[in-house]
């Protein structure tokens, strides 16, 4: 037997024991220690990133979710930051949802991943923090470590005792943003607000003139001076925590 079938067999065992023979030649008192290593690892990187999911589990289901991902996903990164980035694109594109899984199961996900993605994102070295007012004709970006999302469900809201069935009351939309102090926050936003991040972080250096045209057309019930000065307001605020800023040419 070659040294790569050696190892393939080897990585398949580890992965699902149950189903995978051990590779001969090896004593099962070590190859325990090697499942035991690679899983336990595996499974306390998505314990970590995704607490309030793990909550709603009974242990058994949780263990079983993050035994089928270990068997079922070929992890492209080799960093183990980003194995919560891999679990969230397993539920996206590859998991099919049983019985014990809540209806909100991805929303909740991405809702607690984007708080590690804001966390650990770097920088943009050409950012700088605006000093000067926003004007109507002034280019606008988004800060590199600003994140503009929205979900059909309460996602800040969910926990044990309240697991909404369906979607109510929706979009639910959020900054998440990393401040002064490299401090990750949360703040709840309209979904008006976030056509506004989405079109400045879609079309950097857009600015509010621009921005109020465009929505406004989407929107027709307002005016584009009515958008203008309401999004003038609203992004004086994101430039004093840091939201908005400005670029160095």
């Amino acid at each position: 037997m070659s040294f790569a079938q050696v190892q393939a067999d080897f990585v398949a065992h580890i992965k699902d024991p149950e189903n995978k023979p051990s590779p001969k030649g090896i004593e099962d008192r070590r190859m325990k220690i090697y499942r035991e290593l690679f899983f336990n690892n595996i499974e306390s990187f998505i314990a970590s990133a995704f607490p309030v999911l793990k909550s709603l589990y009974s242990s058994e289901d949780w263990q079983v979710l993050v035994r089928q991902f270990f068997i079922e996903h070929d992890c492209k990164s080799p960093y183990f930051l980003e194995i919560s980035q891999e679990f969230l694109h397993y539920l996206e594109h590859s998991y099919t949802a049983k019985p014990c899984d809540p209806s909100f199961m991805f929303d909740l996900a991405h809702y607690e991943w984007v708080e590690l993605d804001v966390s650990i994102c770097e920088r943009d070295d050409s950012e700088d923090i605006r000093l000067s007012a926003l004007a109507l004709d002034t280019a606008l970006f988004l800060s590199s470590t600003t994140r503009s999302v929205h979900y059909d469900y309460p996602v800040h809201q969910i926990k044990p005792d309240f697991q909404p069935d369906t979607p109510e009351g929706g979009p639910f939309c959020f900054i998440v943003y990393r401040d002064f102090d490299e401090e990750t926050q949360f703040i709840s936003i309209n979904p008006l607000t976030t056509m506004l991040l989405d079109a400045i972080s879609q079309t950097p250096g857009i600015s509010i003139t621009e921005l109020s045209h465009s929505i406004s057309e989407q929107i027709p019930q307002f005016t584009s001076e009515q958008l203008a000065i309401g999004a003038q307001q609203t992004l004086e605020q994101f430039v004093e925590l840091g939201i908005i800023v400005d670029k160095k040419l």
